[in-house]
């Protein structure tokens, strides 16, 4: 039996830029920390932006200390405990490199506009 989304015909196609920075066999930068951070900026500590992105405390965990291993600074650092307990800070070389990133996704999408076009054209209504 076909899934629901296989028998809509109406879905429009979604292209979609998956920048990845590799140091050695490790994603130092991709999509997945990107949102991550962007989840940690929005909630303000790891746990709140793990539950919001579906995933444990600790692969969250894991990905940010990959993350800030693969930079020269930190792009999230803890903050202190305060009558709210502590939290989680996304510094301003994370508030960076998401600007980037995002501008790179931007800066990408532009250039390809009439490629994607023209393939959006080929596909099967």
């Amino acid at each position: 039996m076909l899934s629901p989304r296989a028998m809509d015909t109406s879905t429009k196609p979604r292209f979609q830029f998956r920048l990845r920075v590799y140091r050695d066999s490790t994603i130092a930068i991709g999509p997945g920390k990107i949102a991550l951070l962007e989840a940690i900026l929005d909630a303000g500590s790891i746990t709140a932006a793990a539950q919001r992105m579906g995933m444990s405390y600790r692969r969250a965990w894991l990905l940010v200390d990959e993350l800030n291993r693969s930079l020269r600074e930190p792009a999230v650092e803890s903050a202190a405990g305060g009558a709210r307990g502590g939290g989680t800070v996304v510094t301003d070389v994370g508030r960076e490199l998401i600007r980037r990133y995002r501008s790179i996704e931007a800066t990408a999408r532009a250039a390809a506009a009439e490629d994607i076009a023209a393939m959006a054209g080929m596909l099967a209504d």
